[in-house]
């Protein structure tokens, strides 16, 4: 019974298959959560530092399971070799990824440190064990993490209390096959990577593994990260990124790869391949639109999904056979690859945060803060340089060549799990109903500064915000510091998760990276949107133009967010800073006025986040314009935006009217804890 047989074997195969597939979804699901999970714990840290000179009991918690999240690895030195060791780690992750969705749990940042170090581990039993198997781990881990985020609209619904029943399944059953698959193995196929499944991390591979896991988390398996960056649309990105992730699980796209590169001479295969990748990453976020006569081509995200599959290719190269009576060293390297995947988010938080730096009056520690805010502008630079770490592997190698077909069958085995998944993500990444708003006679706008998620406290809590945006009943929302995809903020599209869970267009405006920037929202249609960038000599900031229509015609929305006011920094010169934004900005208003609007500006609301208070010398100049603003002589317990437990309050937030058409009718701040800020907002009389 040859074909019984064959059966039995692909099901016994797919079990592994299966395991692998869920412990790595497990993995890097936890791997992001705690990324977010310690900068939120470390800024908390430093904001109660700063004003109490006391740490906070989590930080205090935080820095011994770090330290013992790299020491787990090290256990697999000594039991690495051991079969049944899978099934250990297994329960291990499987456990700790429940509890960080437990009832129970106070917070899930320490289960998911558990979690990310007990994946690492089980990362360096594939290598010795089931070294073909390696490649899959990460592709199909990062593959199912993008169809759950389309799922819950770039959240990780996997974080969620309700979640939980769904986690014990999971769970179980990684359990289960990891038990059976270890009680009677199957031989392993050998056209991934190697002749025999037992393999070794190199120190270099070890480094190029820590590196892709960065590219990943950062980029290229973020569908909303590479629209950010590219201008792109991301309904199409989520299910054309999670087919070119799966793509080189594909033998026909190894087999066409290896055909590419097998002319060249071995020492020079892996530059090309890199060069390749290099210029692809480098168009794709420098150039986001080619227009040829009327057709606009998204140039930037085909070249980001190109660069995906290209990039996913090089998993194949991470992995060497171990040499007969070689001591393995892999759970030693895998350390360094936890370090350097590290050092590569603290780079990539700089170049947003760069303007946070202060000086710290040392000769070292300014050489130090120097460097840090010399990171401005060099997100493409930490990309590139993670990309060529990743690419080394391939570089080094020079004997072989480990992109291999198989048989037909294979291949329309993997292109079926191809389809299904991307045309999963297709579905649910599907834009949402919007219901219009039309013939109003009555607007409520709002402004509101999110603080990319986090409250005073550094609290993250996406869910809150939306509930302070339903109070307000507002129609059109301004909102600034938004994250479309920052590590920080868990790799959320804020703006797009806030969009569709309140039922409103949306559109963003990048003034950091592609990631950080200003955002509207809008029940009312909008009809256009662009944006400028303003002189800024602290954080690059800019001003967001969004055109609705309540009825015949259109009213114009200025959304921006002016310099900061930093403790320890020169007051007068950021206040000049803020002069010079406020002056670009209203000279770009008049601009629009005599290009754009015939010499009249029409309905208008300027508003967004100051940074002054409502009697600063600043506001001289807008003042003299026919804008208004609504709240003034409002007390402060009434108009207050920004509420610290270590600052107190201020007004810092506005909304200014264009008094020659529009009235305001009332206004009101909502009391919420959310964010840092508060939202404010203004009802006004439609009138034409």
């Amino acid at each position: 019974m040859p074909i019984l047989s064959k059966l039995f074997k692909a099901i016994r195969a797919s079990f592994t298959m299966v395991e692998t597939g869920l412990l790595a979804l497990f993995f890097v699901q936890a791997l992001r959560y705690s990324i977010g999970g310690i900068y939120s714990t470390v800024s908390a840290a430093v904001v109660q530092f700063t004003q109490t000179s006391a740490l906070t009991d989590d930080l205090n918690t935080l820095l011994p399971m770090l330290g013992a999240s790299l020491a787990l690895p090290l256990l697999t030195l000594l039991i690495g070799g051991i079969r049944w060791s899978f099934a250990l780690f297994a329960l291990l992750i499987a456990l700790f990824r429940l509890l960080m969705v437990a009832p129970d749990t106070s917070t899930p940042l320490l289960p998911s440190l558990v979690v990310v170090a007990g994946g690492f581990s089980y990362i360096v039993l594939i290598v010795r064990q089931r070294a073909t198997l390696l490649p899959v781990f990460f592709i199909v881990g990062f593959a199912l993490d993008q169809v759950w985020r389309a799922y819950g609209n770039t959240l990780d619904i996997s974080l969620s209390r309700d979640y939980f029943p769904i986690q014990v399944a999971l769970s179980t059953l990684v359990v289960l096959l990891s038990v059976i698959n270890v009680a009677k193995p199957i031989p392993i196929a050998r056209d991934l990577s190697v002749n025999h499944p037992y393999g070794a991390l190199s120190f270099t591979s070890a480094l190029a593994l820590g590196a892709s896991c960065f590219l990943q988390l950062s980029l290229f398996a973020l569908p909303n990260a590479v629209a950010g960056r590219t201008s792109g649309d991301y309904t199409l990105l989520a299910p054309a990124l999670i087919a070119a992730t799966l793509a080189p699980l594909l033998p026909f796209v190894r087999t066409q790869a290896r055909q590419l590169i097998a002319p060249f001479d071995s020492s020079t295969r892996g530059w090309i391949w890199l060069v390749f990748l290099a210029l692809l990453v480098i168009i794709g976020t420098r150039l986001s639109q080619l227009t040829l006569g009327n057709v606009v081509l998204p140039i930037g995200a085909v070249t980001l999904v190109i660069a995906q599959t290209g990039i996913s290719l090089l998993w194949w190269w991470l992995v060497r056979p171990q040499g007969e009576r070689e001591f393995n060293l892999s759970g030693l390297w895998i350390v360094t690859s936890i370090l350097l995947l590290g050092l590569f988010v603290v780079l990539d938080l700089f170049t947003y945060e760069y303007a946070f730096v202060a000086s710290t009056g040392d000769s070292a520690g300014e050489v130090f803060a120097t460097l840090l805010r010399g990171m401005r502008g060099m997100g493409l630079g930490v990309i590139l340089l993670a990309l060529f770490i990743a690419a080394m592997p391939m570089v080094q190698s020079t004997r072989r060549i480990p992109w291999l077909g198989a048989s037909w069958q294979h291949n329309a085995a993997v292109l079926f799990v191809v389809l299904a998944m991307s045309g999963a993500g297709a579905f649910f990444a599907r834009p949402v109903l919007v219901m219009p708003a039309l013939n109003l006679t009555e607007m409520r706008v709002g402004t509101y500064n999110i603080n990319s998620g986090y409250s005073a406290t550094y609290t993250y809590d996406l869910n809150s915000i939306a509930l302070s945006i339903l109070e307000s009943g507002v129609q059109v929302v301004l909102l600034q510091e938004v994250d479309a995809g920052r590590l920080t903020s868990f790799g959320v599209d804020q703006s797009l998760w806030l969009a569709r869970f309140l039922g409103m267009d949306r559109r963003f405006f990048a003034t950091n990276e592609g990631l950080l920037g200003l955002a509207v929202l809008s029940r009312v249609p909008i009809v256009y949107h662009d944006g400028t960038l303003l002189p800024s000599a602290d954080q690059q900031t800019g001003v967001q133009r969004v055109q609705i229509q309540p009825d015949e015609g259109v009213i114009t929305l200025y959304n921006t967010a002016l310099g900061l006011l930093l403790q320890g920094e020169s007051v007068a010169q950021q206040e000049a800073n803020q002069r010079i934004q406020l002056n670009a900005l209203l000279a770009l208003i008049e601009q629009h006025v005599q290009n754009d609007y015939g010499g009249i500006l029409g309905r208008a609301v300027l508003g967004g986040t100051f940074n002054n208070v409502p009697n600063a010398p600043l506001f001289q100049s807008l003042k003299a314009t026919r804008f208004v603003d609504p709240f003034e002589g409002a007390s402060l317990d009434l108009s207050a935006t920004y509420v610290s437990p270590y600052a107190g309050r201020a007004r810092v937030d506005y909304l200014w009217v264009w008094s020659d058409i529009l009235r305001s009718t009332g206004n009101g701040v909502i009391p919420s804890d959310a964010s840092d800020h508060r939202l404010a907002f203004v009802s006004l009389e439609i009138r034409r």
